[in-house]
């Protein structure tokens, strides 16, 4: 993450905020503001980033894929991306203290992780996607897991055996793979996928629980349980309050962060939030309009949150074609 900084720094797409910021709303508030990458070297003594894949010109640079040819080669993924197992990372006890935390909105339920990406694994089986994380204390958050998705799947196949679900939570990774996460991929993909984007490799860690994660400024470790707890309320992704649901407490054993560690932030329904949420669903529309005619682009608009309205440009050859697309 921190090379693809200084990528945006030279393309001068990066706010260095050098005075003191507070976690409480401040900085929410000042990335509402702008779609540039902010980069908080101050907030609450700690440092911190947020937006930053908030554009197309940024997404483009975290894949390094020409902005106009973004949804057309995404559409031709093969997801054959080699992983390259290293050493493990030294675990600490989980202190999310450490970590500017922030609370993003006045009716939140209290401080929220919203970048972290849940690597799991169950009986061979890996998967990688982004759950927004209620901090309840300094080693144990509730998640936010969408009944039928992959990750809630898994946790019902170890729960059926009487087992928790092991897992470990990376901040701070390349944008390119939490793009990956964030993209509905063959099952067990998001890896191979993520080394794809990444030119072809990606280095990984096998955490004490078996789980392999990426390169990532922090690095969680533990298990999702059977124990359930109210989550919410939260913004989502259209900018109102999601109600409050009883949901899964992960425990953390251990802890990776690394010295002077870049916290990653996402604001919720901001610009980078509905990034995430649509950019990787218009490859998925572009391969399936190209069954039907020529299209040449697809956006997932802002006006639709980035997830309720498209835009799919065609080269109309017949009457019928745009009532087909």
């Amino acid at each position: 993450m921190r090379e693809f900084i200084e990528k945006m720094r030279n393309k001068g797409l990066v706010v260095d905020v050098k005075e003191p910021v507070s976690t409480d709303m401040q900085a929410a508030k000042m990335a509402s503001t702008t779609d540039k990458l902010l980069f908080f070297h101050n907030i609450e003594g700690k440092r911190a980033v947020m937006n930053l894949t908030a554009s197309r010109t940024s997404l483009s640079l975290a894949l390094g894929i020409d902005e106009k040819m973004i949804v057309k080669t995404l559409a031709d993924a093969k997801f054959d991306g080699k992983i390259v197992e290293a050493g493990p990372l030294k675990m600490e006890k989980p202190d999310l203290t450490r970590i500017p935390i922030m609370h993003h909105f006045p009716k939140d339920a209290g401080k929220y992780l919203t970048s972290a990406i849940v690597f799991s694994r169950w009986d061979g089986v890996e998967n990688a996607s982004i759950h927004r994380m209620q901090v309840l204390d300094s080693h144990r958050v509730a998640a936010r897991l969408v009944e039928g998705r992959h990750t809630h799947v898994l946790l019902k196949r170890a729960l059926a055996k009487g087992e928790k679900l092991p897992v470990a939570i990376t901040i701070g990774t390349h944008p390119a793979v939490t793009f990956a996460s964030c993209t509905r991929v063959p099952t067990a993909m998001e890896l191979p996928f993520a080394a794809e984007l990444m030119g072809g490799e990606l280095k990984v860690h096998r955490c004490s629980n078996g789980v392999r994660v990426p390169d990532a400024e922090i690095v969680l470790e533990g298990f999702i349980t059977a124990e359930l707890t109210e989550e919410g309320p939260f913004v989502d992704i259209t900018g109102t309050y999601d109600p409050i649901r009883m949901q899964h407490i992960i425990e953390f054993t251990g802890m990776y962060i690394k010295p002077d560690c870049i916290y990653h932030g996402i604001l919720p329904g901001g610009d980078e939030h509905k990034m995430l949420m649509g950019a990787p669903y218009e490859p998925k529309i572009y391969k399936a309009v190209a069954g039907v005619t020529e299209v040449r682009n697809v956006v997932l608009t802002k006006g639709g949150c980035g997830y309720l309205h498209a835009v799919i440009q065609i080269k109309k050859s017949t009457q019928g074609d745009g009532k087909n697309a």
